[in-house]
């Protein structure tokens, strides 16, 4: 049977897959809508599944800051020309929304909800591994100040809560968060482990100087402090000023920070790199 433009049209506003996808489900199901919508559904669930076991190491951040929670999420695509175009993009504002009228705990319970169907929709219609890799959430009283960073390219970000000070302040220790990565809020909240593989590297270290026992423990001993104090937040030198550390900045305004957290888009993800020789080697095979 003829199929109309307006009924491609249609499908194609409902789904947001491409216009020959929407065209060949319809002649499948001699012009019936729903039946189409309904096989589409279905391929977009098969298509996502068969390619949800490829790399995503790209994509964007998503941050909201409300009264009594904070949510910030990654949304992986395999790459950044996915994440910029306009179905991933309207994608995530719909993930936004979402993480703003639902307090989520766990990445997890999206799969339960609207946004999974979106999901597997968007891995369609453009043809990439779509993933929501991991969700940070804070809660916090009325009272407590919070703000966020979000680098210009969505990438990078972090929300931070205080108490005192205000929400300006609170947003420039979410800049500071983002961009310093510290590990842990103070040098006692270090994990043991990583201190311990630290110290390690330094005794190997130390020994290989051939320096005197004492002074090989003075070595180790400096270089713990110093580590300590880079990767601990409130030691750390503020990025606006480094003059002063984030504690003394908090002291100049009255203010102890609550909670905070950051997210990298990508980080911890190992993608495979090939040369350009590797690549032609392989599609000759």
């Amino acid at each position: 049977m003829e199929i109309k433009a307006s009924q491609v049209k249609e499908l194609r506003d409902m789904t947001g897959v491409a216009m020959m996808e929407c065209k060949k489900a319809l002649v499948e199901c001699d012009g019936d809508i729903e039946k189409a919508l309904d096989l589409l559904r279905s391929n977009s669930a098969l298509k996502a599944e068969k390619k949800a076991a490829r790399v995503a190491a790209d994509g964007v951040l998503r941050v909201f800051v409300g009264d009594e929670y904070s949510t910030l999420i990654e949304i992986n695509s395999e790459t950044d020309f996915a994440a910029k175009d306009e179905n991933f993009i309207k994608f995530a504002d719909d993930v936004q929304e979402f993480i703003s009228n639902n307090k989520l705990t766990d990445v997890a319970d999206l799969k339960e909800s609207e946004i999974e169907d979106k999901r597997k929709t968007l891995v369609q219609t453009i043809g990439e591994n779509i993933q929501l890799r991991r969700l940070e959430s804070i809660e916090y009283s009325s009272e407590m100040n919070t703000s966020s960073y979000l680098h210009s390219d969505s990438k990078l970000g972090a929300i931070v809560v205080i108490s005192g000070g205000d929400d300006s302040l609170a947003k420039d220790i979410a800049m500071h968060v983002a961009a310093f990565n510290p590990l842990c809020l103070s040098e006692s909240d270090i994990d043991p482990q990583i201190l311990e593989r630290e110290k390690a590297i330094y005794m190997v270290q130390a020994e290989e100087s051939g320096k005197p026992k004492d002074i090989m423990e003075k070595m180790i001993e400096g270089k713990l402090k110093r580590f300590l104090s880079e990767v601990s937040l409130l030691s750390q030198n503020f990025v606006k000023d480094p003059e002063v550390t984030i504690q003394d900045l908090l002291d100049t305004n009255n203010a102890k920070i609550e909670s905070y957290t950051r997210l990298k888009v990508g980080e911890g993800i190992e993608v495979e790199t090939k040369n350009f020789a590797d690549e032609v080697a392989e599609q000759l095979k």
